[in-house]
C-alpha cells in the first residue's frame, strides 16, 4: 500500500478520538469520577481493597478518608511481595513488568509496577493520543509517510524469568503492538540494547537511510545520538539527512536550554511537542504548537490529587481532587492508577496553567532543591535563571548540576554550579553575576541569604570539560535511558565525583 495512503487512512482513525478527548475537556471532574470508582470495582477484592474496605467506597469524600497516602519507601513492601510471585496484593491482574527508575535525586532503583491495563489503557492509549492531538493540529502532516525514530532503554530479566524489568522506554518497546512497530525505527533487538555505547552506532546505521518524519525521546540522549549522525555524514542540520523530519516529541527533563541547540540542528520548521510520561504513568501531552504547557489526561486509568508543596514540605497539608485546583500553585501529584498505586506520591511537582480545560506544566521534582542555608531553591528557580542568562549572553549548555559549598570557620557558604556549555559565554564572571541575580529575582529566601554575603557569598561557576556528564553516567552504568544527571542537590556527593574527573 502506497504510504500516501497509509498516512490518509492512519491520520482519519487517529483522529476520531477527538471527540473523546473533548468530552473529558468539557466534564472532567464526572471523568474522573468514573475512573477513580472503575478502579475501586477492579481492586475491591485485592488484599489492600480488603483492608482499606473498598467495598465501601462510593465518594471521593471516603476514598481519601479509607486510603492513607503513600510514598515509595511506604508501598514497597508490597512491590517486593509482588516481584516475588504473590498475586492480588494490591490489583486485581498479574503484574509482570516493573519499570525500574533511579529518580532524579535518589542513585537507588525504584521497580514500579506496570500491569497490563496501565500498558494498554494508558501508555499505548496515550502513544495515540500524541499522534492524535499532533495529526489534529498539523492537517498536512505527512507523519506517517515515514517513521518515527525512538530513543529508549534496554532490558534485564529478573531472576524467574517470568518478571521483567527495565526502562519503561524498553518494557514499552518491548511490549509494543504490530501497528507502533511498523511504524518505528530502529527495530525493537536493537531498541533493547543494553550497552549505550554499542547501541548507539546500531540505532545510527539502522535509521541513517530510513524516511524519518518523527523523533522521540529525551533531550539529552538524543542531542548526542543526532550529533553523531552529523558528524559521520559530515553535514550540519538533520534535513540533509531525514529531509522529512517534521517534529520531536520529547520528555524527561526541563527542554528549554536545549531548544536552541536543536533548533540549531534540526531547522526551523521542525515542531516541539511536550509529553509527560513517568514510570508511574502517562500523564499529560501537549495539545497545541508552540505551547510550553500539557493538556492533563483524564481518562487513562489515572486518578489524580494534589498537594499544595513548597520546597521546604507541605503548605497545606490538605489533599485535593481536580475540583479544587487552583491557578500558579506548586502542587505535589498524587495518583492512584489501573497498575495498583493508591495515593501514591511520584515526586513530581505541577502548575495549573488553565482549569477549562486542565493543562499543566512541570515546575520540578520534590526532593529537588537545595535549602542547605535556608534559600529553598527549587528546581523551577533554577532553570528559570540559568535559562535567562544563558539567553542574554548568546550560549548555551549541555547539561549542568548544583550543590552546596558549606559554611565554615573560614568562609561563608556558597552554591557551586558545575556546567558544561556547548557555547561558552565570553564572559564568565558577567555570566555569573547575571545568573546569582537572577536567582534573588526568582527566589526571596535566596536573596534574604545572600543580602550582604552573610549567609550565603556568590554562585561560584565551574566550567566543565567536554562530556563531562556522559562520562560519569557511563561510569555509573546509567547510559541511555530515563537516567538523568541530579540537577539539585543537598549535599556535594555528586559534585564531588563529577569533579574528580573534571
Amino acid at each position: 500500500m502506497p504510504f500516501s495512503i497509509i498516512n490518509t487512512i492512519t491520520s482519519w482513525f487517529l483522529k476520531k478520538r477527538i471527540h473523546q478527548i473533548e468530552l473529558f475537556k468539557k466534564y472532567p471532574i464526572e471523568v474522573q469520577n468514573e475512573v477513580l470508582m472503575s478502579l475501586i470495582k477492579n481492586a475491591e477484592n485485592t488484599e489492600l481493597g480488603k483492608k482499606y474496605h473498598f467495598n465501601n467506597i462510593r465518594d471521593y469524600k471516603t476514598f481519601s478518608k479509607n486510603i492513607p497516602v503513600s510514598n515509595y519507601e511506604d508501598f514497597f513492601k508490597y512491590i517486593k511481595r509482588s516481584i516475588e510471585g504473590e498475586k492480588n496484593i494490591f490489583w486485581n491482574s498479574e503484574i509482570k513488568w516493573y519499570a525500574q527508575s533511579s529518580g532524579t535525586t535518589n542513585s537507588k532503583s525504584k521497580f514500579i509496577p506496570v500491569s497490563k491495563e496501565s500498558l494498554e489503557d494508558c501508555h499505548y492509549k496515550a502513544g495515540k493520543d500524541v499522534l492524535c492531538l499532533y495529526i489534529n493540529n498539523n492537517e498536512n502532516s505527512n507523519l506517517f509517510s515515514g517513521k518515527s525514530l525512538r530513543l529508549g532503554g534496554s532490558k534485564k530479566i529478573l531472576n524467574d524469568g517470568k518478571k521483567y524489568f527495565g526502562d519503561l522506554s524498553a518494557i514499552l518497546i518491548d511490549n509494543l503492538p504490530i501497528w507502533a512497530e511498523m511504524m518505528s525505527t530502529p527495530n525493537n533487538e536493537i531498541s533493547l540494547m543494553d550497552k549505550w555505547d554499542e547501541k548507539l552506532d546500531a540505532v545510527i546505521s539502522s535509521t541513517i537511510n530510513e524516511n524519518v518524519t518523527s523523533l522521540a525521546g529525551v533531550p539529552s540522549w538524543m542531542l548526542i545520538m543526532i550529533n553523531k549522525v552529523l558528524k559521520e555524514r559530515k553535514v550540519n542540520q538533520v534535513k540533509e539527512i531525514w529531509k522529512n523530519l517534521e517534529v520531536y516529541f520529547h520528555g524527561g527533563v526541563d527542554f528549554k536550554p536545549y531548544k536552541n541547540q536543536f533548533k540549531k540542528i534540526l531547522g526551523n520548521n521542525v515542531l516541539y511537542y511536550e509529553i509527560y510520561n513517568a514510570s508511574e504513568g502517562f500523564f499529560a501531552i501537549q495539545d497545541r504548537n508552540d505551547k510550553n504547557d500539557m493538556l492533563l489526561m483524564l481518562d487513562y486509568g489515572i486518578y489524580f490529587e494534589f498537594q499544595e508543596y513548597s520546597s521546604d514540605g507541605t503548605k497545606n497539608d490538605e489533599i485535593i481532587n481536580l475540583s479544587k485546583v487552583k491557578l500558579d500553585t506548586n502542587y505535589a501529584i498524587i495518583i492512584s492508577t489501573n497498575a495498583g498505586l493508591w495515593r501514591y506520591k511520584i515526586g513530581d511537582t505541577v502548575k495549573f496553567t488553565s482549569l477549562s480545560p486542565f493543562r499543566i506544566k512541570i515546575t520540578g521534582r520534590t526532593k529537588s532543591f537545595i535549602n542547605a542555608f535556608g534559600e529553598e531553591l527549587i528546581i523551577e528557580n533554577a532553570e528559570k535563571a540559568i535559562n535567562k542568562a544563558l539567553l542574554k549572553h548568546n550560549s548555551t549548555m549541555i547539561e549542568y548540576t548544583v550543590a552546596p559549598s558549606f559554611i565554615n570557620k573560614n568562609k561563608t557558604g556558597f552554591h557551586e554550579w558545575l556546567i558544561e556549555f556547548e557555547i561558552k559565554p565570553n564572559d564568565i564572571s558577567s555570566f555569573k553575576k547575571d545568573l546569582d541575580m537572577n536567582l534573588q529575582k526568582l527566589n526571596t529566601d535566596y536573596k534574604a541569604k545572600r543580602f550582604k554575603n552573610i549567609t550565603m557569598d556568590e554562585l561560584k561557576i565551574t566550567v566543565a570539560k567536554k562530556n563531562i556528564f556522559y562520562d560519569w553516567l557511563k561510569q555509573n552504568n546509567k547510559l541511555g535511558g530515563q537516567n538523568k544527571v541530579p540537577r539539585l542537590s543537598n549535599d556535594r556527593k555528586i559534585i564531588n565525583e563529577l569533579l574528580k574527573i573534571n
